[in-house]
Formats: C-alpha cells, sequence, structure tokens
C-alpha cells in the first residue's frame, strides 16, 4: 500500500506541482483500497493527514517545526543538542501554505467517501452473542462470518482502560486464533466450546458473532469494525 509520510508536506523538494503529483498519487491508492472495501490502515492515515494539514491551517502547529533541521552543535554544560533551520521563511513557507490548501478538501473528500463505506459495512453486519454471555465480558472470543463462505475466523480480545492526560480510554486488542469451517454439525456453540478448551485461562468467555452479508476482507475492515461493537457492548 502507497503510504504518504507525516512530514510529507515539508520533506523533499518543496514545490507545489511536485507535492499535488505526490498528493494525488497517494489519493488514487486511497481510492483502490475503497474501492475494495479496504477501509484501514487508510481511512485512519487519510484522517491523520487531515488533522496535521488542519491544525496547521488555524496555527495550531507552528509550520517552521515540521521542516528538517540540522545538528550544529552540542550544549554539554546542558547535555543538549542544537540544530538549525535547514529551510528558511519566506517563499518556502507560501508555497507550504499553498499547498496545504489544495490538499486539505481533497483529503477530507476521500474521507467522506471512506466513512460512507464504513458506515454501509457496518449497517449490514450482524453482532449477536453466541450462547450466554457472563457479567464479565472484557475479554473472551469473535467469531467472524461471511454470506456464502463456510470459513470462521476466530480472535480473542482483551479490553483494558488506558488514563491519559487525565482521560481514561477503554482500548481493545484482538488475537488471530484460526480458521475454523462451520457446518451442520460444527456450529459456532461447539466451536466456542473447542476454544474455551484450548484458550484454558478464559473458563467462561463473552464470545461475539460477527455476520457480513458481503465479502468484504477480514483484516482491513471487518477487524476495525468488531473491535467498535465490542466496545460499546463492554463500555
Amino acid at each position: 500500500m502507497r503510504t504518504l509520510p507525516k512530514n510529507w508536506i515539508t520533506e523533499g523538494l518543496i514545490d507545489f506541482e511536485y507535492k499535488k503529483y505526490q498528493l494525488l498519487a497517494y489519493l488514487q491508492e486511497a481510492e483502490r483500497e475503497f474501492q475494495a472495501v479496504k477501509l484501514y490502515p487508510m481511512l485512519s492515515d487519510l484522517i491523520d493527514h487531515h488533522r496535521l494539514l488542519h491544525e496547521l491551517e488555524s496555527g495550531k502547529t507552528e509550520l517552521s517545526k515540521l521542516f528538517p533541521k540540522a545538528l550544529n552543535g552540542i550544549d554539554f554544560r546542558n547535555a543538549q543538542l542544537q540544530f538549525e533551520k535547514k529551510v528558511e521563511d519566506g517563499e518556502i513557507m507560501k508555497e507550504v501554505s499553498q499547498i496545504a490548501e489544495y490538499a486539505l478538501p481533497r483529503i477530507a473528500t476521500q474521507i467522506e467517501e471512506g466513512k460512507s463505506i464504513y458506515n454501509f459495512v457496518e449497517e449490514q453486519v450482524e453482532f449477536e452473542p453466541v450462547g450466554i454471555q457472563p457479567i464479565y465480558n472484557r475479554e473472551g472470543f469473535i467469531l467472524m462470518t461471511r454470506e456464502s463462505n463456510p470459513d470462521v475466523h476466530a480472535f480473542r480480545y482483551k479490553s483494558n482502560l488506558l488514563q491519559m492526560a487525565g482521560e481514561k480510554f477503554r482500548s481493545i486488542t484482538f488475537w488471530f486464533l484460526g480458521i475454523f469451517q462451520k457446518n451442520l454439525f460444527n456450529t459456532l456453540e461447539r466451536l466456542k466450546m473447542q476454544l474455551i478448551r484450548e484458550v484454558k485461562e478464559l473458563p467462561n468467555p463473552a464470545t461475539w458473532r460477527l455476520h457480513s452479508h458481503h465479502a468484504v476482507p477480514i483484516e482491513e475492515t471487518l477487524v476495525p469494525i468488531s473491535k467498535r461493537l465490542v466496545l460499546q457492548q463492554i463500555s
């Protein structure tokens, strides 16, 4: 997947036509990913780029901090490295501002396309418990299935509370357990019991089934959507 460096706007040749070519190549790659219904990591990458450009435009991030700097000395008394700017203000800053102004609406349009695909996929999936759910549901299993496909992609999940800058956030981590076959005899309930026997530290895990009526990618689309759905259940 073609990516765009975080500081692409100030790296390398700072020329509007060159940066325009660089951006459009990246957006074409994003379009190909979205046409294949592959949402991540492209969608989150686009959102990060848009946030940074918006902060530049609003002045929350100083443009000069994004330019590369050259080491020109060491302050031994204060144990600090000393740097000098490799790019001066003036015409270069105007060029960067022009690039940012061009890029912002185009990245925003691509983000909206990604969000519409995300909403479509989320609306058509079924998300339901498998068997009786325990009170403790911060750890468990996710069983992902797709229409007309016997494969069951099994994951283990665990959610934790994180505290950053005085705020508490709930995170979630997935581990891939394997691909199993679903049929009349090997039901999801039986697969749940099999996983309980294999993962002995979870004697009574919460287990969820996420079923897609369309053949969308597992890793790039169904996994991030299921993470959000699980967090909604346990928050």
